[in-house]
């Protein structure tokens, strides 16, 4: 039985990857700004978490470690901080990085210490296609993503010698409120202003019938972190989604600027 902490625990994804993995006999914590909906998970340990508070970090973590120390972190906590780069204001692009980036990093950093003493642990980062190439309109949560993959990578090297595994998971859309809370943010920074058409058009493609049967379902992503993390031998990613490992063979084997053009025609950016 692992000793499992998970980020996101309220709703979505990371709420049925914690139910399954309470279902399967693990010990698990779920961690998440609100606990009311995570204490209604059944065999799901609630863990107040604010990604933006040092200390609610190092506490959620303290937490956790009560019943032993912490086998896996499971990073599922994010959101989508869209809106054009020029109108979206450093302060909101800051929350994007710490909730997405920095607070994930805080867990990491908090349980590094005894999984080294341990000898073993595995952490899991989900990240997304967004950390694979960049769209218009969603510049700060690419960076976000980005970032969490990069320092993923970089972690993998440094902690592989003490027994830890890091992977991560990208999906590609998911059919979660995710796109809605991304698309509020969107109209805040940009629905007015030079990238108002832009904003529009994107708001179309999120909200088109075509789009909705691409997208994977909470379920499926869910069942792919618990894989991720239990499997005795990891993959350092594992994609998901329809036209996923395409999608990243696109970007990297067009020239730039076709890609570009790709990109703007798939969200009807003019």
């Amino acid at each position: 039985m692992a000793n499992i902490l998970i980020t996101g625990a309220s709703s979505g994804i990371g709420a049925r990857a914690a139910g399954i993995l309470a279902a399967r006999g693990h010990r698990v914590h779920g961690a998440a700004r609100s606990t009311g909906a995570i204490s209604r998970i059944e065999g799901v340990i609630p863990v107040a978490l604010d990604l933006t508070d040092e200390s609610s970090i190092r506490d959620a973590a303290a937490a956790a470690s009560t019943t032993g120390p912490i086998d896996v972190l499971i990073n599922c906590a994010g959101y989508g901080e869209f809106g054009s780069v020029e109108e979206t204001s450093l302060a909101d692009a800051r929350a994007q990085l710490e909730v997405n980036v920095l607070g994930a990093v805080g867990l990491i950093q908090a349980v590094l210490p005894s999984m080294r003493q341990a000898g073993r642990g595995r952490i899991v980062n989900v990240s997304s296609l967004a950390g694979e190439f960049a769209a218009p309109l969603g510049g700060w949560y690419h960076a976000s993503k980005f970032a969490l993959e990069a320092l993923s990578d970089s972690l993998r090297g440094e902690v592989a010698r003490f027994g830890i595994d890091v992977t991560l998971v990208q999906p590609s859309y998911v059919a979660t409120d995710w796109h809605d809370t991304a698309m509020e943010h969107l109209d805040h920074a940009s629905a007015n202003g030079p990238y108002a058409s832009m904003a529009a058009a994107m708001r179309r493609y999120f909200s088109s019938p075509s789009l909705a049967k691409q997208m994977s379902s909470p379920a499926d992503v869910a069942e792919l972190i618990v894989r991720a993390a239990l499997t005795a031998h990891p993959r350092t990613r594992y994609r998901i989604g329809p036209g996923a490992g395409l999608a990243v063979a696109l970007s990297t084997i067009l020239p730039d600027r076709a890609f570009d053009a790709l990109t703007r025609k798939q969200f009807g950016y003019a």
